[in-house]
């Protein structure tokens, strides 16, 4: 099967990324490995994070690509790489995996919707910051502390 993915240079696109292990808890452990190889990625591949929520085995996030780029493929390879090689080796890794050199910490593939329009931006911000009460984590996705929703509020978006 060929996947499609749609590029568009200065664009907005939401994400989801999840955990090849859906019962690992990975990426709230060890958040700060998360946010060191996000750090390092946007300080060589600039793009913007708009909303953004880590969940334990997944996260959701808009990424707003710098004009005449839409490389989101890059980024995500080399956070995903970054996270993976900076957290001890615990998960199971099967034959494919091992074969090819990689680790078992992530899914290979991402979801990725490129945002149409501000509507389209505004429901994609809810539907992320919503995240953690959808999956019963917290009553109020303030309470969530891995949320862009906090810095939201601090500006006065929310």
């Amino acid at each position: 099967m060929q996947y499609r993915r749609n590029y568009f240079e200065g664009g907005s696109y939401f994400f989801t990324v999840n955990l090849a292990e859906r019962k690992r808890c990975l990426l709230v452990e060890h958040i700060d490995a998360l946010r060191e190889a996000i750090r390092v990625v946007r300080s060589r591949h600039s793009f913007q994070i708009d909303p953004m929520v880590v969940m334990p085995d997944h996260l959701h996030a808009i990424f707003t690509m710098p004009p005449e780029d839409a490389d989101y493929p890059t980024r995500w390879m080399l956070i995903k790489a970054g996270f993976s090689r900076n957290i001890p080796k615990t998960e199971r890794i099967n034959a494919s995996r091992r074969s090819k050199g990689e680790r078992g910490i992530w899914q290979r593939r991402f979801w990725e919707h490129t945002i149409q329009n501000e509507d389209d931006f505004l429901h994609h911000i809810d539907y992320i910051h919503y995240n953690p009460v959808k999956h019963g984590y917290v009553t109020r996705p303030a309470d969530w502390p891995h949320s862009s929703i906090h810095r939201y509020i601090k500006a006065g978006i929310l």
